[in-house]
């Protein structure tokens, strides 16, 4: 049986879904954008900033299920535009580094909710 995830550290889900599900030992959460979980407004900045506020979110709906950055198999990045792609990266190599970094997917998305600059998701596995 799958568990929602649920954490008041990362933003609450502004649809129809959960911040994240866990299933046996496998956890795959939703995209997180850089919002501020207690404001709900995006943090003040451009994209390293919008990077960095999304990837600690997503930190919190990963340790909220047993999970961590470290148990981060797979990421899918949605960049609104890929003149971000250096900028992004660099936020990126500092949360997840480059010897033991996951598989990752980047790609432009037409428009991101509430017009994010940046929106990360993840699949990672349960640390036993």
């Amino acid at each position: 049986m799958k568990t929602k995830i649920h954490t008041d550290l990362a933003p609450a889900a502004i649809g129809p879904y959960s911040q994240g599900t866990a299933f046996k030992d496998m956890v795959f959460t939703s995209g997180q954008l850089p919002l501020d979980p207690e404001t709900m407004a995006f943090v003040e900045g451009g994209i390293k900033e919008q990077a960095r506020k999304s990837l600690e979110n997503l930190k919190a709906v990963l340790e909220e299920s047993g999970a961590s950055l470290d148990s981060v198999l797979k990421t899918t990045c949605f960049l609104s535009d890929m003149e971000n792609f250096a900028a992004f990266n660099e936020v990126y190599t500092e949360v997840f580094g480059t010897e033991n970094a996951p598989a990752r997917s980047c790609v432009e998305a037409a428009r991101l909710p509430k017009d994010a600059l940046v929106e990360v998701e993840a699949v990672a596995f349960i640390h036993q």
